[in-house]
Order: structure tokens, then sequence, then C-alpha cells
């Protein structure tokens, strides 16, 4: 759990795949926008209450099951509408397949009410969320830019010391590493990065540690 001054930002690993399932609130209006709710809802709803949030944007930032399994039952429990990339489409509609790969039931699936593009933007109180259209890891992947708070929501594009696999369906090694180049480094260097499994890191770290990114 972190703070500045507006923000609550709170990060729960949630699922089998411990996907980074972020939510994040307005401390005066009380907004909440939660980014990968791929399991565990219950527990998001009590954070949710415990901060006295409502949630007013749900966020996919790809349609891997991991971050997208729990988007049914928290769109039922508070009504609000659900972003995606239009690109994942086809991805999410093989839901079905992406919990055979994994042994576990499929999830109800819940309509996308936004398609989230690229250059498109979200805002709760003062702070405003930038997407951006990062495909590779799959075709529709979207990482989320938040200026005020120097902060990147990653997803599955990058990772401490290592990027996302591109060798599931909708995957390809090129076009997740142009993306990385043209759209993530162009970013401040102190720029923190929440990936969408595993430990915080920057930009700056990245640039100089990430094996993946030394000929970009």
């Amino acid at each position: 759990m972190s703070y500045n001054w507006e923000v609550i930002h709170e990060i729960l690993p949630v699922g089998m795949l411990q996907c980074n399932c972020s939510i994040l609130g307005d401390e005066v209006s009380r907004e909440a926008i939660v980014i990968d709710p791929g399991d565990e809802i219950d527990q998001l709803l009590l954070v949710l209450a415990k901060h006295k949030l409502r949630v007013k944007a749900i966020v996919i930032t790809h349609a891997h099951i991991d971050h997208i399994g729990g988007a049914h039952k928290l769109k039922a429990a508070t009504g609000a509408p659900v972003y995606m990339n239009e690109n994942d489409a086809p991805l999410y509609d093989a839901l079905d397949m992406q919990a055979g790969w994994l042994g576990i039931p499929t999830p109800q699936r819940t309509e996308i009410d936004t398609p989230l593009r690229d250059g498109d933007s979200l805002r709760l109180g003062q702070t405003e969320l930038h997407a951006l259209h990062t495909p590779g890891h799959t075709q529709g992947s979207v990482s989320l830019w938040i200026p005020l708070e120097n902060k990147l929501i990653a997803g599955d594009t990058l990772f401490r010391e290592s990027i996302g696999r591109t060798d599931l369906p909708g995957g390809d090694p090129r076009k997740i590493l142009k993306s990385i180049g043209e759209k993530l480094l162009t970013l401040p260097v102190e720029t923190v990065v929440i990936p969408g499994h595993g430990p915080a890191t920057t930009l700056g770290h990245e640039k100089r540690f990430n094996p993946f990114l030394q000929n970009l």
C-alpha cells in the first residue's frame, strides 16, 4: 500500500498466478478505478469498503484469464463499466480454452462496455490515467501511464529485469520490444513500474539491468 497526497494505491496479488490487481482511489471524491481484477473479488471488495471507495471503472490490461477472470463478479457487485482494448476480444472469446490450460473452471464472462484505445484517458479526481497500446504479449495489451503519480501500470508487457512472454496466442516478440522502446522507455527514468506479476521496478533500473532492453 502506498499513498501520495491524493491517491490511494493498493496492490493485491490475486489468483493462482498472483496477478497484481491495482486499486486506485481518490481521497476527495472516494471514486476508484480497479485494474486487472483477475480473482479474489471478495478481497478487493473488502479493500474498497475499508477506504469507502466507489468503483467508477474496471480496466483490463489484457484478456488473459488471470487478469480478467474476476471482471464479471466485480462488475456485478459495483455496476462499474469494463474497459479493454478490442484487439484482445478474440482472446477473451477463448476464455474457456484459457481455463482449460490452467485446469480451472471457466469464469463467467462480462460485456466489455468501452474499448480502451491508445491515447484514451480516464480521470480519477485530479489524476489522469493515459492508455498506451503496447501489443506484443497480446495484440490488445495496454499499459497505463499516471503522470501525477509518476507510475506505470504495465500489465504483462514489462517486468523487473524481464518482459512478457510472447509464446502464447497473440504474442509477438518483435511487437513487444517495439512497444517497450517506443511507448514505455520514452517516459521519465524515475517512473515506478507496477508489472502484472512480481515486484515493482523503475524504468531507469530496467534500462540499465533488463537484458531484453539493452539494444533498444
